[in-house]
Order: C-alpha cells, then sequence, then structure tokens
C-alpha cells in the first residue's frame, strides 16, 4: 500500500537518525517501526506492581498550625507581624 505520511520534525529528525545508525532505507525502516508500536499498542497490559510508601514517625510537631501564614513566615525566616 502506498501512502502519505505527514512527520513532526522531531519525529523525521529521530527516524534520520535511526536511519544512519542501522543502514537500511526509509521504506523499511518506518515498517519496522510501525509493526513495533502496533504490536507494543496491541499487547495486553502487564501484570501491575503496588506502590507502597513507607510512614516514618517524625514526633511531635515542632510549630503551631493554627496560623499557617505565621508559620510559613516562620519557616522561611521573614518577619512576620
Amino acid at each position: 500500500m502506498r501512502t502519505t505520511l505527514s512527520l513532526d520534525d522531531d519525529v523525521a529528525a529521530s527516524l534520520e537518525h535511526v536511519q544512519k545508525i542501522r543502514k537500511t532505507s526509509f521504506k523499511q525502516l518506518i515498517n519496522d517501526a510501525l509493526r513495533a508500536g502496533l504490536k507494543q499498542l496491541t499487547a495486553s497490559p502487564g501484570k501491575q506492581h503496588r506502590y507502597h510508601t513507607g510512614t516514618v514517625d517524625l514526633g511531635t510537631c515542632l510549630m503551631n498550625l493554627d496560623n499557617i501564614a505565621e508559620t510559613l513566615a516562620v519557616a522561611e525566616q521573614d518577619d512576620f507581624s
């Protein structure tokens, strides 16, 4: 099948770079890239691993958080009045 492709500049540059490395024709490179991409797009998603964030006891809070503006000013070492 013959068709015309409109490629973004970054994609065209990447294709030209890979073409020089693989020393293959542009047609073959496009076909290989499309095959690989289609295979990846149609593959079933792999097993997803649950991510766990560990907890750490930091002790009691050292600042009064009732006035957030004052707390931020103290943390940023600003004069708060």
